[in-house]
C-alpha cells in the first residue's frame, strides 16, 4: 500500500510539474512575434526573415532602451516594443536627411507609436545621431549601406560610428544587418546594388573603438552571386544578407 500511495503521490508531481510547464509564459521574444497587432504584411516576411533567431542573436531584453535607426515601416521597432517592455523605450530614428522624402519617411512609425507607449520618434541629423539617454543596443536593418549615398549627405561614417558608440551605455552593442556585396568592392555598389562589402563594415565601426561581438549567418544565402540589384525580383526578399554585433568596451 505503501508503494502504490509512493508511486501516486509521485505521479502527482510529474503532473503537477508538467502542468506548470504547460503554463509558463512565452518568451518575450515568442510573446511579441504573437502580437496581434502586427499587419499581414509583417507576417508574410517572417519566414524569411527569422525573427526570433535574429533578436535572439541581436541580445534584446526587457527593459532595454533601444534606437532602431531609419525603422522604414516598424517591422522590427513594434518587435523591440514588445520586448522591452513599459520599463524600456524604443527611438524610431529616421534621420532629418530622409524627412526630405515626405509624410511617408516617419508614417509607418507614427502609426504604431498609439498603440505602443514605450516608442518615440527621433530625427537628429545622421552625423549626430542621438537619443534622449543611454541606449543598450543601436539597430539598422539593410540601411547601412545607404549611409554612403548621395541622398544622405552622404553621411561621414567617422562621424556616425563615433556618435552611435557615444549614445551607447558601456556593454551597450551595435547590431547591423545588410545585403552583402562582392568581397573586395568596399562601397563601389552601395548606391547602385545597394550592397556593402561586410570587411568595409567591419572596419569602419570598429575605428569608432567597438569590438566585434559576433556574426551571423541566419540570413545568408550562398546562392546570391552579390551581382544583382537587392530590388531585382530574382533576388529581393532573399539576398545573401550579413548580421554583424558589435560591444562598446566597459573599460
Amino acid at each position: 500500500m505503501r508503494l502504490i500511495r509512493t508511486f501516486a503521490a509521485g505521479a502527482l508531481s510529474l503532473g503537477l510539474l508538467a502542468s506548470a510547464v504547460a503554463a509558463a509564459p512565452p518568451s518575450p521574444i515568442a510573446a511579441a512575434l504573437a502580437d496581434k497587432s502586427r499587419p499581414q504584411k509583417a507576417l508574410d516576411l517572417d519566414a524569411s526573415r527569422h525573427p526570433g533567431e535574429v533578436l535572439a542573436f541581436a541580445g534584446v531584453r526587457p527593459g532595454d532602451k533601444v534606437a532602431d535607426l531609419m525603422p522604414g515601416a516598424g517591422y522590427y521597432t513594434v518587435l523591440f516594443s514588445d520586448i522591452v517592455g513599459p520599463k524600456g523605450r524604443v527611438y524610431a530614428v529616421v534621420p532629418t536627411e530622409i524627412l526630405k522624402f515626405g509624410p511617408r519617411a516617419t508614417e509607418g512609425v507614427t502609426a504604431l507609436m498609439a498603440d505602443h507607449r514605450n516608442i518615440s520618434l527621433a530625427s537628429p541629423p545622421i552625423n549626430g545621431f542621438a537619443t534622449a539617454e543611454k541606449l543598450d543596443m543601436v539597430w539598422t536593418s539593410w540601411n547601412y549601406h545607404d549611409f554612403h549615398d548621395p541622398f544622405m549627405g552622404p553621411a561621414d561614417l567617422a562621424k556616425v560610428n563615433k556618435a552611435i558608440f557615444d549614445a551607447l551605455k558601456p556593454g551597450g552593442v551595435y547590431v547591423i544587418l545588410d545585403h552583402a556585396a562582392q568581397a573586395g568592392s568596399g562601397v563601389r555598389d552601395t548606391n547602385t546594388l545597394h550592397r556593402i562589402d561586410i570587411e568595409t563594415v567591419k572596419a569602419e565601426v570598429m575605428a569608432a573603438g567597438f569590438v566585434l561581438d559576433g556574426t551571423s549567418t541566419l540570413l545568408a544565402n550562398p546562392d546570391d552571386a552579390h551581382t544583382l540589384n537587392v530590388f531585382d525580383g530574382k533576388i529581393r526578399g532573399h539576398t545573401d544578407t550579413f548580421i554583424l554585433k558589435f560591444r562598446k568596451p566597459k573599460g
